[in-house]
C-alpha cells in the first residue's frame, strides 16, 4: 500500500448513525450520507441495547434521534433542525 492510501485510510473519520427505524429524519439523514457516499454504521437504539447505552455514554441528556458521532464525538442531533423524540426509562 503506497504511503498516500496508508495516510488517507487513517484520516478517514468514523461516522456512527444512531436513530430508531421508525424516525423518518434518521432515514434521511441515511440517505443524505448514502447520496455523499459516506461511510458509516447505523444503530437502531430500539432495538439494540448496547447501542442505547454507548449513546447515552455520549450525552445522558440526549433524547433526540438521529444522532450523528464522529470519532466518538456527537457532531450532529437531528436532521436539518427536526428530530425524534425518545421516552427511554434511565
Amino acid at each position: 500500500m503506497s504511503s498516500w492510501k496508508r495516510w488517507r485510510c487513517l484520516t478517514v473519520a468514523m461516522l456512527e448513525l444512531y436513530g430508531t427505524a421508525g424516525c423518518p429524519y434518521t432515514r434521511e439523514l441515511r440517505e443524505s450520507l448514502e447520496w455523499s457516499r459516506r461511510e458509516f454504521l447505523e444503530y437502531d437504539i430500539e432495538a439494540d441495547f448496547d447501542a442505547r447505552e454507548r449513546l447515552r455514554s455520549f450525552d445522558e441528556t440526549l433524547r433526540t434521534v438521529p444522532v450523528l458521532v464522529e470519532d466518538g464525538k456527537v457532531i450532529q442531533v437531528g436532521w436539518q433542525g427536526r428530530g425524534c423524540v425518545m421516552g427511554w426509562g434511565s
